[in-house]
């Protein structure tokens, strides 16, 4: 099993780097700055997507607002308040770590961690932003 933030390969040895609502998944800051760090080392181009933190509807959990919580009380509304805690119906341990794992990223995070990179932004409703897309063409 690999780990995406320790690739065991050449620097720019791909052609291109596709991830799709990947780094919002590696629970912390660090960890998403080190998977950042080597799309953009393995990769000649790449392009690398994941929601918007500004967007009002959390992705993961279905519901508005629920990823602005501060962090404990995101426990109880990702269990209680979203169609995900309906349907899969998690014990309070599986919604802390779910919680844990998910970080979602503002556009000045995106552009901090892939500076060398076009940050194209994706619109709801033509207005609102529904998630980022880091574009480096080789």
């Amino acid at each position: 099993m690999g780990d995406g933030c320790r690739l065991e390969f050449a620097d720019r040895s791909y052609e291109i780097v596709f991830s799709n609502s990947v780094i919002e998944h590696l629970g912390s800051w660090e960890r998403q700055q080190l998977f950042a760090n080597e799309l953009r080392r393995v990769g000649a181009a790449l392009w690398v997507q994941t929601p918007a933190y500004e967007c009002p509807i959390e992705p993961h959990f279905l519901a508005p607002f629920v990823h602005w919580l501060p962090p404990g009380a995101r426990v109880g509304g990702v269990r209680w308040l979203t169609p995900w805690g309906w349907l899969q119906r998690p014990t309070s341990e599986q919604a802390r770590e779910m919680v844990a794992e998910i970080r979602l990223l503002t556009r000045e995070e995106m552009g901090y961690l892939f500076p060398d990179c076009e940050i194209l932004t994706e619109k709801l409703f033509f207005l609102l932003p529904k998630s980022y897309v880091a574009v480096r063409r080789p």
